[in-house]
């Protein structure tokens, strides 16, 4: 039986793209899986660090493609090059342009010759930068860049960019074969793809290649999204149910599944027409809560888009503004948050939030154009303060239904302690707590370190449990690093560059490794130190914290790049390869903080790895207890 060629993302799961490939992109790909010799693998559409090839083909023993493919049809429009002059360096270049209804527009932005060499040029110099380091610059001619118009004419397509390749070696179609609709149709691979049946190159190894398979890889997270995920019956009750008062409250430890039956239970809601507010502490989160009910929908096979136009996913403080501002009352927030900024703590903060802003949201909720919802369902509800569950009360329609998630154990602003069965007096619920008691989240290894932290540290805590029998089915590499301040932070940077080396020969892609740090300034230091390797990282440390808060609702994990942020904004993620980077361990707010980033790890059958970089000294005895320690 001949051996099977990798294929990211495999066929069968091809239907579920989320961006689905191209006619043309389809046709290549068929003539490449028909026509190359199985040591090639294909990966289409992978990340590469934020950019985005249609085809990269690698071989551990014969070289490296990387191919765009373009739709065009060259007779819709007038194409052509127009020359200019550098000012940088005064010599001619051309530059792509076009016609239509008598207006020229530049297409220099889509041309595919500059865009296809750029990702050849940054293969070999940061992708898979031991090529270069062990074999020299010749090894450059290792990798193919090629570019590819299934519907337009050979003759077309390069006299067109002929401007672009004339002044390249007489080698260029070899290693930057342009070819259009008549090589498809005669699937002549050899024009499309000379170097496809080249002997094992000198410059190719499997060891070598390892470097480049990290970034080619589909992602942990993305394979996640084609598939919906499953419940167990207790779950299944909570996200399909709704008591008479219409009032839940759930509490439950790290991974036991309570966003997982608030996206469910949105996704239900939401499927039957209803108005759903999904409300979130972080602003980071509703990325995550936002992914998951997309899972959920498909699991009851419901239509996605219009379901999930039934639904708003907002983080509380953005929902106060967002509501003050639709009732005029724009000037009034911003003039007490002006005021709520100028104050010193974070109590003095909360204090000013509760008694000023409140009022101010109550106030806006009267308004006659204000909708309310039917459902409103909150996540991270040990950060909330009573009044601001109490507004939210006035915001759901007369029998509508409300949710509360807790995990009080993550009390990391130190406001879970108000959410005694007392003070929820009057807070609309009956009965007894919901209680979710399994960790599906974690390895079992793991779970008894956090349990073994939570009764050193906090001990209140609500411990999470495994349903994992005798054999661990979940394997995980855990180690502790104890060292001081002065070098933790280069530290952080060996240890991810050691994940990176593990990430293409299991399953995973360096995309999927997350940085979590205690503070801004050492997420920050840490993501510089990346940059000057030409490692890229989304991240949420910037000075300014306008930036800062945009950085939060732009970060979610289906991005291409490496994940940096604190350990607040990362609560309630999870993440398959993590590094976490401890520096104070003096109050409770910081041990709930690290208890926090210590559950973020999520299982799976091929493996997980976290390594903790720690300089707090009063961790040193705890950390000696992991599976591997060290000192330096």
């Amino acid at each position: 039986m001949p051996p099977k060629r990798k294929i990211s993302p495999p066929i069968e799961d091809h239907e579920d793209l989320r961006q689905k490939m191209t006619p043309g992109e389809e046709l290549v790909f068929h003539l490449f899986n028909n026509h190359l010799p199985p040591d090639w693998e294909i990966y289409i559409q992978p990340h590469l660090n934020g950019l985005r090839p249609d085809f990269v083909l690698l071989s551990p023993q014969r070289g490296i493609a990387v191919f765009e493919v373009k739709d065009w049809d060259l007779n819709a429009m007038e194409y052509f090059t127009k020359e200019y002059e550098s000012q940088y360096d005064k010599k001619k270049y051309h530059k792509l342009w076009a016609k239509k209804d008598g207006k020229e527009f530049s297409k220099q932005s889509d041309n595919p010759i500059p865009k296809v060499n750029l990702y050849k040029k940054e293969i070999f110099d940061i992708y898979c930068p031991r090529i270069q380091a062990e074999r020299g610059q010749k090894a450059f001619s290792v990798i193919t860049a090629g570019v590819i118009f299934p519907f337009a004419k050979n003759i077309q397509v390069k006299e067109l960019f002929l401007p672009f390749t004339k002044k390249i070696s007489c080698d260029y179609q070899k290693y930057h074969p342009i070819s259009g609709k008549e090589d498809i149709e005669s699937k002549n691979i050899n024009d499309i793809f000379p170097e496809f049946s080249r002997k094992p190159s000198y410059f190719m190894t499997p060891e070598l290649t390892k470097d480049l398979r990290g970034w080619l890889d589909e992602t942990d997270f993305t394979k996640i999204q084609r598939k919906p995920f499953i419940l167990d019956s207790h779950q299944k009750l909570l996200a399909n149910t709704n008591r008479k008062s219409g009032y839940r409250r759930i509490k439950g430890p790290a991974g036991s599944g309570k966003s997982l039956v608030l996206a469910a239970r949105a996704a239900r809601l939401a499927s039957e027409g209803k108005s759903v507010l999904v409300i979130t502490y972080n602003i980071t989160l509703w990325h995550y809560l936002y992914d998951l009910t997309a899972r959920a929908l498909q699991g009851i096979n419901a239509p996605v888009k219009k379901s999930r136009d039934n639904i708003c996913f907002i983080n509380f403080h953005l929902w106060c503004k967002h509501v003050c501002y639709n009732a005029g009352l724009d000037n009034d927030y911003n003039e007490l948050y002006k005021h709520l900024n100028l104050l010193d703590t974070d109590e003095l903060q909360d204090k000013f939030f509760n008694t000023e802003i409140i009022p101010l949201v109550k106030k806006s909720i009267m308004h006659p154009d204000f909708s309310r919802y039917d459902a409103i369902l909150v996540d991270e509800g040990q950060d909330y303060h009573l009044p601001w569950w109490n507004v939210l009360q006035d915001t759901c329609k007369p029998n509508g239904e409300m949710v509360l998630a807790v995990d009080k154990t993550q009390d990391i602003y130190g406001t879970a302690k108000a959410w005694t069965d007392e003070a929820m007096t009057g807070a609309g619920f009956l009965g007894r707590w919901a209680e979710l008691k399994i960790s599906y989240r974690l390895p079992p290894k793991i779970i008894t370190l956090v349990q073994g932290f939570a009764k050193e540290f906090i001990p209140s805590a609500d411990l999470p449990q495994s349903n994992q029998a005798p054999l661990d089915f979940y394997p995980c590499s855990l180690r502790w690093v104890q060292c001081e301040s002065r070098n933790s932070k280069q530290t952080c940077v060996e240890e991810i560059k050691f994940m990176m080396r593990q990430t293409g020969k299991n399953g995973l892609a360096n995309a999927d490794i997350a940085i979590i740090a205690q503070t801004l300034d050492s997420g920050k230091a840490i993501v510089e130190h990346l940059a000057k390797d030409k490692i890229k990282a989304i991240h949420t440390f910037d000075d300014d914290i306008k930036i800062r808060r945009s950085q939060k609702m732009a970060f979610y994990m289906g991005d291409a790049r490496l994940k940096a942020t604190t350990l607040h904004s990362f609560k309630g993620w999870e993440c398959p390869i993590l590094i976490l980077h401890i520096t104070d361990a003096h109050d409770d707010k910081n041990l709930a903080l690290i208890y926090a980033g210590l559950t973020r790890l999520k299982r799976r059958t091929e493996g997980s790895w976290l390594t903790v970089v720690c300089s707090a000294s009063r961790l040193s005895e705890y950390g000696k207890t992991w599976p591997n320690y060290e000192e330096i």
